[in-house]
């Protein structure tokens, strides 16, 4: 019978990444806190070369900074890389979800509106058509409830139209998108089926573009991000709301009402 391997020196390392990361995202390790790295080695049961290269991902993050005679020390919000992926899902995975998504959303209102205007006046006939074309798979995909499947077309849809930009710089900003479309679906801030204004919205972003109709997909796309924070807010809202009380039990048939003893 083979023995269970042990887990390797990096797989120990992405772990103590995710604890410490989602740790300091979530406040639970403080701003400006010390982090004693023997410590870190007892509570997490590593060696000290994890817990060393641990740190330094994070301090390349700008969550932790080493300083000479006083240790790690834990870094306020502002100063980590707000833009980095894993920082954008420790946020996602703490309790300031929806301050992260509103963040982003405000970033792709943005960008990606301009982006389509660019795509509209740059793009080729041929990257229109295969926008209208995937487009059309997205709408489909939403039709029939297939939550991975539209996620995936969604993304690629998205990414595809800061491509067409023709903006190089935007184009590398779809890893943020991605983080905004997946944070959504992950943690329930998605509607069970996407409505029907937002998968035609879709279409019309695709249409403009391969038109050369820049007013129009500027529109379009501007309406597709204000309408993702609407729904955003109005499921989180709900998520929110207090249960409502239980109703009170109803009197057993043929029973009488006594007064109680206290009201004697």
């Amino acid at each position: 019978m083979k023995t269970p391997k042990a887990e390797s020196s990096a797989d120990l390392h992405s772990v103590l990444v995710h604890k410490l990361g989602l740790a300091i995202a979530e406040g639970s390790l403080a701003p400006h806190s010390i982090l004693r790295l023997d410590e870190l080695e007892t509570v997490h049961g590593v060696s000290r070369s994890v817990v060393r290269e641990a740190t330094r991902v994070l301090s390349s993050k700008g969550m932790l900074e080493s300083r000479r005679r006083l240790g790690t020390v834990v870094q306020p919000e502002d100063s980590w890389n707000a833009y980095d992926p894993q920082v954008i899902r420790w946020r996602l995975a703490s309790s300031k979800r929806l301050e992260q998504l509103q963040a982003l959303n405000e970033l792709r209102g943005a960008i990606e509106p301009q982006a389509a205007r660019l795509a509209a006046e740059r793009a080729s006939w041929d990257a229109g058509s295969d926008l209208v074309s995937q487009a059309a798979r997205l709408w489909a995909s939403g039709q029939r409830g297939d939550h991975d499947e539209f996620l995936r077309l969604d993304i690629e849809f998205h990414a595809a139209v800061l491509r067409a930009s023709g903006n190089p710089m935007f184009s590398q900003l779809h890893n943020l998108v991605t983080e905004v479309l997946t944070g959504r679906t992950e943690h329930g801030l998605m509607p069970h089926l996407p409505q029907h204004e937002a998968l035609q919205l879709h279409v019309d972003v695709a249409s403009a573009i391969q038109r050369g109709e820049a007013n129009a997909a500027h529109a379009a796309m501007s309406r597709i991000v204000e309408q993702s924070s609407e729904e955003m807010g109005d499921i989180w809202s709900r998520h929110q709301q207090p249960a409502a009380p239980d109703p009170p039990p109803k009197p057993q048939r043929g029973a009488t009402s006594r007064p109680s003893e206290a009201a004697i």
